[in-house]
């Protein structure tokens, strides 16, 4: 049976703009929403990213995090009928503040799943309050509770299917244990991508080209300003992405369409649903 996923719109963070998108606007603040997505269809309710656990805990990353009654995660499952308790699996594409932010709300039968590397990262030390403390003790907790943690190796195995029609492959950017949650949607593949990208407009549809005279070459998004690998690794996921989905769902962004390689139309609460096109020129050709 084809899967339908959710936008749930979680809150908004206002932080500075070229942190999104390389060298743009350096200096002024952006408001950005954050999204989680919600799987339905298929033998129970999936869960990817959830949001950050508080707006004030944004503060530790010099950023604002701003948050309403109504974009609190449990109302958010609310309105499709989904209580906490009925989702089987908390899926993320990778850990940070504003990713993995409400694992301690749900009950331990509920199965939290993340790449091997990415708790690796966590708990390094290398990157410091982006993986704040409570969230990566409680990992812990659900590492020595049954069947309550999973980990993928997702570099290693390739993809690894976690309901029939979700499948988990990494991602190649943002931080080493990024990963894509690969969803089988009526209408084609829809990747739920994390922070692979930020920001669809400017990295591209109009690939964003600075001041000081940085040259957008043919067929090249423009790289965010947040990434732990490098910028080729980066530039090529968001290539990957663009030939070989239908639909990329970002966290930070409203999904988008793709054929051959071009967004040709932006969605609002629902994959498949209403899309607005978009008439841009062929700027993509397929690897």
């Amino acid at each position: 049976m084809p899967l339908e996923i959710r936008v749930l719109d979680l809150g908004d963070v206002e932080l500075e703009s070229s942190f999104l998108v390389h060298a743009r606007n350096c200096g002024q603040v952006r408001r950005i929403p954050t999204f989680g997505y919600l799987i339905l269809g298929g033998e129970s309710p999936v869960l990817v990213d959830t949001g950050y656990r508080s707006p004030e805990i944004m503060a530790r990353l010099g950023m604002r995090g701003i948050q309403t009654r109504e974009q609190k995660l449990v109302n958010q499952l609310a309105m499709y009928d989904v209580k906490m308790s009925d989702i089987k699996y908390v899926l993320h594409t990778h850990m940070h503040i504003d990713h993995g932010g409400m694992d301690d709300q749900f009950p331990l039968t509920t199965t939290v799943g993340l790449n091997r590397r990415e708790l690796e990262s966590a708990v390094s030390g290398l990157m410091g309050e982006q993986y704040p403390a409570e969230d990566i003790k409680h990992l812990i907790d659900r590492l020595h509770t049954r069947k309550s943690l999973r980990l993928f190796d997702t570099d290693i195995t390739g993809g690894d299917e976690v309901i029939p029609g979700v499948v988990c492959v990494s991602a190649g950017a943002h931080t080493d244990g990024s990963m894509n949650i690969l969803v089988e949607t009526a209408e084609g593949i829809a990747a739920i991508c994390g922070d692979v990208i930020y920001d669809i407009l400017d990295q591209i549809i109009e690939p964003f080209a600075d001041a000081i005279g940085y040259v957008v070459l043919d067929s090249e998004p423009t790289h965010t300003g947040n990434h732990v690998g490098g910028i080729r690794n980066e530039i090529g996921a968001i290539k990957k992405l663009l030939n070989s989905c239908t639909f990329i769902c970002p966290a930070h962004d409203r999904p988008a369409k793709v054929q051959s390689g071009v967004v040709v139309g932006r969605l609002h609460d629902r994959i498949p649903g209403p899309m607005t096109l978009i008439s841009v020129k062929r700027n993509w050709m397929p690897i």
